[in-house]
């Protein structure tokens, strides 16, 4: 096998042009027409590759798989001891260092940060447990992370560890079978709304008037965004006084909007925080995601996800400015002097834990169905798998006849 130095980004291909496209990196690919068997936004199957990766679909008995895709375990955890530096404590990164560590893989896909732009993703292959320091943190932004697929194979690399979306993870498992690896482990982190990263720093500019000493940015369960400085400085931003009435309508592309897998649910572990209540969630979904855990051994902390609120509400009020915001419509603007009260009772009486977790994933399907209507309706038929209309058909939203894939009943009619 070739030598490689710990962190190694070799150049890729120019992409593709393709319409509703991440850039996952496929089109980049010897042979792009793949795209068309990979791509989650063409005619995806979740059902069938839930089978092939898991041993089985979701099951309609665990009421939870409706909303996360199968799995084993749901854990709240944290590393005894965090990575300095991690976006959370660092579990993501863990794993992948344990697999390097002991042998399991000969390289790990992941994003490290652009030389020039700490925020910007650039994939890379790390073959050594120290190379995966460069790789922690979030970045925000597009990333062919599949096309070094091909340069791994090149190198005579037939086992790896992948670090990725939901719509990198989607492609993978699709043409798994074909890349021919001897053994792939896949950890999964949840995927919201992805943007450019030019745009991810307009975002930025509207949060700080220093924009450029901003070295940290993330979503928090408990109804804040928390940022860090570099001087040290944290500063913390209720949801409902961040500035997105100031985004441009198209600042989440489509794709986002109409992304049907937030949990990632076809890796073989789920690493997020939506649960996790100040901690990070994990969602052991296989045996190999089992095994993966087991690699930290006593490293990690565990116990049982909890889960508080209500959830109907909340989805309620996302979807009536959604269906303004896809009518074209200003988005509904609460009152100032409400804000702080609203902003105090939300982390103390809203959604938490698992529920917090359910209350994004319907917004998610709400949102993908609506947007689908509006911009592409001849999409829905394809694109919106059947445990998505049964997370919205609560709120009213149930698949016209022309909607549903040739042959398929609505589900009023089954």
């Amino acid at each position: 096998m070739a030598s490689a130095p710990p962190v190694w980004a070799p150049a890729v291909a120019d992409a593709a042009p393709r319409d509703l496209c991440t850039d996952c990196g496929v089109s980049r690919m010897d042979d792009a027409r793949r795209c068309g068997r990979a791509c989650q936004f063409i005619k995806p199957d979740y059902a069938a590759l839930e089978t092939r990766v898991h041993g089985r679909a979701r099951d309609p008995e665990r009421t939870d798989e409706r909303f996360f895709g199968p799995f084993r375990r749901m854990l709240r955890a944290s590393l005894v001891r965090p990575i300095d530096g991690a976006q959370w404590t660092g579990i993501a990164t863990r794993l992948a260092e344990r697999l390097l560590e002991t042998g399991a893989v000969d390289a790990v896909l992941a994003m490290a940060p652009d030389p020039d732009d700490r925020w910007r993703p650039m994939p890379v292959l790390v073959t050594k447990a120290e190379g995966m320091a460069s790789c922690r943190g979030m970045r925000m932004g597009y990333a062919p992370l599949l096309a070094l697929l091909e340069p791994a194979r090149a190198r005579g690399y037939r086992r790896l560890a992948i670090i990725g979306i939901p719509c990198q993870v989607y492609a993978l498992r699709a043409l798994e079978t074909e890349l021919g690896f001897e053994r792939l482990y896949v950890i999964g982190t949840p995927c919201s709304d992805n943007t450019t990263t030019e745009r991810f720093h307009d975002f930025l500019a509207l949060l700080s008037d220093a924009p450029e000493t901003i070295v940290y940015l993330e979503f928090r369960a408990d109804y804040h965004v928390e940022l860090r400085f570099a001087d040290g400085r944290v500063k913390e931003i209720p949801f409902l006084q961040l500035p997105i009435s100031q985004l441009p309508p198209d600042f989440f592309p489509l794709t986002c909007r109409t992304c049907v897998d937030y949990t990632n649910v076809l890796a073989d572990i789920t690493v997020g925080y939506m649960a996790g209540q100040g901690e990070q969630w994990l969602i052991v979904r296989n045996a190999r995601g089992e095994e993966l855990l087991d690699l930290l051994g006593d490293e990690v902390r565990t116990q049982a996800p909890g889960s508080a609120g209500k959830r109907q509400g909340a989805v309620k009020g996302f979807m009536a400015n959604v269906e303004r915001a896809a009518g074209g419509l200003p988005l509904r603007r609460m009152p100032n002097w409400v804000r702080p009260i609203v902003g105090w009772m939300m982390p103390r009486f809203g959604p938490r834990g698992l529920e917090f977790a359910r209350t994004r994933v319907e917004m998610k399907a709400v949102e993908t169905v609506l947007h689908l209507r509006r911009e592409v309706p001849r999409r829905l038929r394809h694109m919106v798998p059947p445990h998505v209309w049964a997370l919205v058909e609560p709120y009213g939203l149930r698949p016209h006849a022309d909607e549903l894939p040739r042959g398929e009943r609505r589900l009023d009619e089954s």
